[in-house]
């Protein structure tokens, strides 16, 4: 008996003792969590994958990442905020980015929701923008080269800004730029600078083909135009 009554005073002090660092554990965790911090400051969060590979970056203005594509990275300021992500090769796919500043009463703002075709610039997009009191927004597609990659011109644009500022490294970015495989806008659906919300419907060389529009005053129309931009029939006719 006195055996057995031994046994069980040593198994409720072991529970006893179990439980009470059960709570001081508890207690920590809790107040752990009340004391952590409500707010982070940073001027850029880069997020990656196990290996290293950047996936996304949070960046204000001052920060931001000025892409890369196949490990060549654009040598160029980029003074927005927002957010940029990356593929799993490490190249930059699109993200959010904004601006805005007022001066002399007038507002002059960017913002853009982009989606980047692999290998190419963006081929997807909802994006705003706003200058002189002229505005824009809506949804917009574009055609991106098949065979020619981004980073071929990101390359000879990157050499083409060590030359010495002037005349020569103007003329050869032009040159390069001319050079460069044309990015057509095939689709828009939105607003226009004129106050009209519009439906444009281009060719591949981004010629505007089809439109629906109402114009800023309610006048609704459809117009067929042919390469050169003549209207070739209309709804309504007049």
């Amino acid at each position: 008996m006195r055996h057995s009554l031994r046994r069980q005073f040593v198994f409720l002090r072991a529970w006893a003792l179990g439980s009470s660092l059960m709570l001081v554990v508890v207690a920590l965790a809790a107040f752990r969590q009340a004391s952590a911090p409500a707010e982070i400051t940073v001027q850029r969060l880069n997020v990656v994958d196990a290996n290293g590979t950047l996936r996304m970056v949070l960046a204000g203005k001052d920060r931001m990442h000025p892409g890369v594509m196949d490990g060549v990275t654009i040598d160029r300021p980029r003074p927005v905020a927002g957010m940029l992500f990356f593929n799993d090769e490490g190249d930059e796919v699109g993200g959010l980015t904004y601006t805005g500043t007022v001066a002399n009463g007038r507002g002059r703002a960017n913002a853009g929701i982009m989606f980047d075709q692999i290998k190419q610039d963006q081929t997807v997009g909802i994006s705003y923008s706003e200058s002189n009191g002229q505005r824009s927004a809506g949804f917009q597609v574009w055609d991106r080269s098949d065979t020619v990659r981004l980073s071929e011109l990101i390359t000879k644009l990157n050499a083409a800004n060590k030359l010495p500022a002037g005349a020569e490294r103007d003329k050869a970015i032009a040159e390069i730029r001319s050079t460069a495989p044309p990015g057509p806008r095939r689709v828009f659906v939105g607003k226009t600078q004129d106050k009209a919300s519009a439906i444009v419907l281009a060719d591949a060389q981004g010629k505007p083909r089809i439109t629906l529009m109402v114009d800023a005053t309610g006048n609704p129309r459809i117009e067929l135009l042919d390469e050169a931009g003549k209207v070739i029939a209309r709804i309504p006719e007049k």
